[in-house]
């Protein structure tokens, strides 16, 4: 049965990048980051291209490539543009699909949507949370958030554990833990392919 994926993070950099390729190898699923802003050449599809070893996934263009690296509302002003969520159409694959945010939530898109925008109704979430001072609150309000919202959420860890942290954010939210992503020295096919045996049991 196919399913449909968003990734998204409690702020930026806490690895939702990795979640994505991990999951897109449990799932063989094809992969989709709609909006990227900076490192045209080097972004988050390259990076999940390169860690996946399977052969069914396939990597779908972003709707907006922005040229710089900030919040996607600001870049696309630089790039003289104005991002317009109508021209963001999800791919058609009658494949399981995991799509990328960028950054939080309520990172803007334009002057009135936000990253949540692009969430739709049949999308399962799962939220990438690390340990850092503040993370328990980022990481509830945008639990809190998405529950409001109807959706049906689940969390992975990433990094060291924190076992207060952990167990206050599941005793509050009653949210599924998906499970954990150690801080790995380097994350590469091999990496990328183990965690992906683990995690294929719990989608």
């Amino acid at each position: 049965m196919s399913m449909k994926l968003f990734i998204t993070g409690i702020g930026t950099d806490v690895g939702k990048t990795i979640v994505s390729a991990i999951l897109t190898e449990a799932l063989e699923a094809d992969y989709w980051k709609p909006i990227q802003a900076g490192e045209l050449t080097t972004g988050d599809s390259h990076t999940v291209a390169s860690l996946i070893s399977n052969s069914k996934t396939k990597i779908h263009p972003n709707s907006y490539a922005l040229k710089t690296p900030m919040s996607p509302h600001a870049a696309a002003k630089i790039d003289g543009i104005t991002i317009d969520l109508k021209k963001i159409i999800p791919p058609k694959t009658k494949n399981s699909l995991v799509v990328e945010g960028a950054g939080g939530l309520l990172v803007p898109l334009n002057d009135t949507q936000t990253i949540l925008d692009l969430i739709q109704p049949d999308y399962k979430v799962i939220v990438v949370s690390r340990h850092y001072l503040g993370s328990i609150n980022h990481t509830l309000m945008t639990i809190q958030l998405l529950q409001q919202k109807g959706f049906d959420v689940s969390v992975i860890f990433n990094g060291t554990e924190n076992k207060t942290t952990e167990s206050i954010i599941e005793k509050m939210t009653g949210v599924s833990v998906l499970g954990r992503i150690d801080d790995e020295p380097y994350f590469d096919k091999n990496v990328v392919r183990e965690y992906a045996e683990i995690f294929k049991g719990v989608l």
